[in-house]
């Protein structure tokens, strides 16, 4: 849910992670119309899918309690170095880049762009090799693929 300094963003938003990611689009979006409870023309319910997963959005321009939080975040797999490079660029413009693949876009959202190796060398049953890889991956933002197993390798 859009609000506070997010509220009317939403349909930005939503076009502009249905940009960045292959087979994505905006299904219906629902407005609020004159004289109902939010600002008309803003959104009431929107959905879209980023990749083929299914999201819904919405906003409110209400006193609220909450906005975005880490606490919930988008998950990104990544096979290759050129694909956690594209999405680490593209989402965190506007946004913070934080800690372990962490990062917030513009719009607030909370994102991990993570290789899909990652779980890979975190869980070899080598505990030296995991123990390497996780403290390499302690002192990064973006996620380096090679780094990463050249850590777990003791290089």
């Amino acid at each position: 849910m859009f609000v506070g300094k997010q509220h009317g963003r939403a349909e930005e938003a939503i076009k502009f992670y249905v940009s960045l990611f292959k087979n994505s689009s905006v299904g219906k979006i629902e407005r609020w119309a004159a004289g109902e409870s939010e600002p008309e023309g803003t959104v009431k319910h929107a959905r879209f899918s980023l990749h083929e997963q299914p999201f819904m959005a919405m906003e409110s321009g209400r006193d609220h309690h909450f906005t975005f939080t880490p606490a919930i975040s988008l998950f990104v797999s990544c096979e290759t170095q050129k694909e956690i490079d594209y999405f680490w660029e593209k989402l965190s413009a506007g946004g913070e880049k934080e800690r372990c693949g962490w990062l917030k876009d513009k719009f607030g959202v909370s994102w991990q762009i993570i290789p899909t190796i990652l779980g890979e060398l975190l869980g070899d049953k080598d505990r030296e090799k995991s123990d390497r890889a996780r403290q390499a991956m302690l002192k990064m933002r973006k996620l380096d693929i090679k780094k990463l197993k050249q850590a777990a390798k003791g290089k």
